[in-house]
């Protein structure tokens, strides 16, 4: 009985969920060209914008992986509140520099910017593959985490292969028909549910289990104070260095991650970002709620051991609430899979329409780039799917490079459109030699390095790279005829007034 009320109310909303993208179109006549579908026409408002970024920043992962990390670590988990706080303030620059710059060239990602400022249409092709590599097991992770969420609240019900099915079919079949101003209409119902849902477990678990905070700190600064402090519990190697050097890494990345720039280039003007970027760290607070159940998860259910202390949350949720709140807990879950994982398939059909598939001739047409780009977006989740059951630990492992690779792009991405002086040859050259160091260093087992998050080392060789070879190997020669040097032209990055 239990488990027929929570998946009843689990697919309500989840077919509530596909005919709010499809009403996102109306209006729209057949869903516009590559543009509307891949950055909503650039006509999203700071509302739509605002819940967009949040929910792409707030994932499975905040009532999975962050549950888990509290319950197993402890204090190290508060990076996460770290890195997007500051994240966003870097934003507040950073967002308006590449709206202005892609409007101005009507550019839709990353990809677009790196063959343009370069002037070599082939870089953005293997910024795309490069980007795909590392965004790919954020899909699977999302695939993972909503089977997960589904599997556990119908209380056993749905088996974990049907449930990373249902996942990948509904987010597949949402994205491709509604793009990213469905995600943002979606965004706005996830948003709903998951302060409710949060809030009210706030207050919840700790009168229901301990009769309130006060009983409930006591206890875990008597029993459990290793939890609280650096580099927290059973000497995770994740102490002050790591923390600091891993805030100041993602902070840097997460402003050039192929999926924030497409929440900026969704926006209707600069002024929406900036707004954004002060009111988005307010959303933070709620990442402290799953934290916190994950310590109070240690003493209501001790003993979970590796991947099961990522059910922390879901087992106090599940042991503790009837079946229909536990539906809608899981749907608040599930919304924060789909959500983020629909703007990253999003962003890998718009990145190999735009740049890989666009070299084809057949393809290089603007009216089958939205096509292609459609078709690479089932392609994509269809491989996540695939490795899923067949390899999950494959892409499990690619997951801890994917912040530290997707670093190395930062030179290449926002360096070149800051100093117009750094060359292709030097840019190239610190890219590829900043994804050898990172890969190397985190597949050997040295991350951190010496307390220090791998993937920042790789981008100060990176760095140290393009430097030198741009100041030994003199100025670049842009490859197009009569080609404007985009670098030189001094208003280039600044925002167009509203």
């Amino acid at each position: 009985m239990n488990a027929a009320v929570a998946t009843s109310v689990f697919g309500v909303f989840m077919v509530a969920t596909v005919a709010l993208g499809l009403l996102a179109l109306r209006g729209r006549g057949k869903g516009g060209g590559l543009s509307e579908w891949s950055v909503g026409g650039r006509s999203l408002g700071p509302v739509f914008i605002w819940v967009l970024m949040a929910g792409e920043g707030y994932t499975s992962f905040s009532y999975l992986g962050a549950a888990g990390w509290g319950y197993n670590y402890g204090a190290p988990v508060l990076y996460v509140v770290a890195y997007m706080s500051c994240g966003y303030a870097i934003g507040y620059v950073v967002g308006p520099m590449l709206w202005s710059y892609a409007r101005r060239h009507g550019l839709v990602g990353i990809t677009d910017m790196v063959a343009h400022r370069f002037g070599r249409p082939w870089l953005g092709a293997v910024v795309a593959v490069l980007a795909t590599v590392f965004l790919l097991p954020y899909i699977q992770l999302q695939i993972t985490g909503m089977g997960v969420v589904l599997s556990v609240i119908s209380y056993g019900a749905v088996s974990l292969n049907w449930a990373y099915f249902v996942a990948f079919a509904v987010t597949t079949g949402f994205v491709v028909v509604s793009g990213l101003r469905g995600s943002a209409w979606v965004s706005v119902l996830k948003d709903v549910l998951v302060i409710a849902t949060l809030g009210f477990l706030a207050l919840y678990v700790p009168l229901h289990y301990f009769d309130g905070y006060g009983p409930f700190l006591d206890r875990l600064v008597t029993e459990k104070s290793d939890w609280l402090t650096f580099p927290g519990h059973g000497g995770s190697g994740f102490g002050e260095v790591w923390f600091i050097s891993t805030t100041f890494l993602n902070s840097l990345t997460v402003v050039i991650f192929p999926t924030t720039v497409a929440g900026y280039l969704g926006a209707r003007n600069a002024d929406a970002l900036r707004r954004n970027a002060m009111y988005l760290p307010a959303y933070n607070v709620l990442l402290f709620v799953p934290m916190l159940l994950g310590l109070a998860a240690l003493f209501v259910v001790p003993g979970l051991a590796g991947a099961e202390s990522n059910l922390a949350l879901f087992k106090l949720v599940v042991d503790a609430l009837p079946a229909w709140a536990v539906g809608v807990i899981g749907v608040a879950a599930a919304l924060s899979s789909i959500v983020p994982m629909a703007v990253f398939m999003l962003v890998i059909g718009t990145m190999w329409g735009r740049s890989v598939l666009s070299l084809l001739p057949r393809l290089a047409h603007a009216d089958r780039q939205k096509s292609a780009a459609q078709v690479v977006v089932v392609v994509a989740g269809s491989l996540a799917l695939l490795l899923t059951y067949t390899a999950p630990n494959t892409l499990v492992r690619l997951s801890l490079i994917s912040y530290e690779g997707m670093a190395q792009l930062l030179p290449m991405v926002l360096l070149a459109l800051v100093w117009r002086r750094l060359t292709f040859r030097g840019a190239f050259s610190g890219l590829i030699v900043g994804v050898a160091v990172v890969c190397v260093l985190v597949f050997s087992g040295n991350d951190p390095v010496w307390g220090v998050n791998a993937g920042l080392v790789a981008l100060a060789v990176n760095l140290a790279v393009a430097l030198a070879v741009t100041f030994a190997g003199g100025r670049d020669v842009d490859p197009r005829p009569d080609a404007e040097v985009l670098a030189d032209d001094r208003d280039e990055y600044a925002a167009d007034p509203v």
